[in-house]
């Protein structure tokens, strides 16, 4: 009898740990659980893909700023913009050899001309004024900048120079008066100026 008993206090004892080890598992489980769900938001690797990208757009928002300014600042050169309005007034006007007027216009007579009404004094031929002012690589050329040009057949000897009115990134314009249509504006990337031209100085 006592035998029985003691097997039944037994039995029960151990009915209770293995019910207590299994509420231990689950709840350790559980908190795995929680721990790994509360650790899912920690993710920022987007947010952070799209504040860089922003900073660089900033960048490169404040480099366009400074390069307006720069091309700004060339523009509004009082004495080359007043040197370019000068050369322009004689847009349209015939060519003539030797001649500074509206009534006829050679190249370097309209460059001598245009820096003379800013009392800047100039050779009268193009190749004394090729040896002027400072030498520039064609890319670096902006407004009020001459180009020099050999337009004689197998010959690098200049005999040409026009006024550069516009500069932009592969776009520059140059007033300069031709034989055959008188004073007018002419694009450096048209095919018979870029393979004449010889140079480009700058004299302010």
């Amino acid at each position: 009898m006592n035998k029985i008993v003691l097997l039944l206090i037994l039995a029960t004892l151990m009915s209770c740990g293995s019910s207590k080890s299994k509420r231990v598992v689950t709840t350790k489980s559980e908190s795995e659980v929680i721990s790994q769900t509360n650790n899912k938001p920690a993710r920022r690797g987007p947010a952070r893909k799209t504040s860089t990208k922003s900073t660089r757009d900033i960048a490169t928002d404040d480099q366009s700023e400074d390069n307006q300014s720069v091309e700004a600042i060339a523009v509004n050169n009082p004495l080359i913009a007043s040197i370019i309005n000068n050369a322009q007034s004689y847009e349209g006007v015939r060519y003539k050899y030797g001649g500074t007027t509206k009534k006829g216009m050679d190249c370097s007579g309209l460059i001598y001309t245009a820096f003379q009404s800013e009392d800047i004094s100039l050779p009268r031929s193009s190749s004394a004024m090729a040896t002027h002012g400072e030498w520039i690589d064609v890319k670096e050329v902006r407004e009020g900048d001459l180009l020099f040009f050999a337009t004689k057949r197998n010959s690098r000897t200049v005999n040409h120079v026009g006024l550069v009115t516009s500069s932009r990134l592969g776009r520059v314009e140059f007033i300069h008066a031709s034989t055959s249509k008188g004073v007018m504006t002419s694009l450096l990337s048209e095919r018979y100026w870029y393979f004449a031209f010889v140079q480009a100085r700058r004299l302010l």
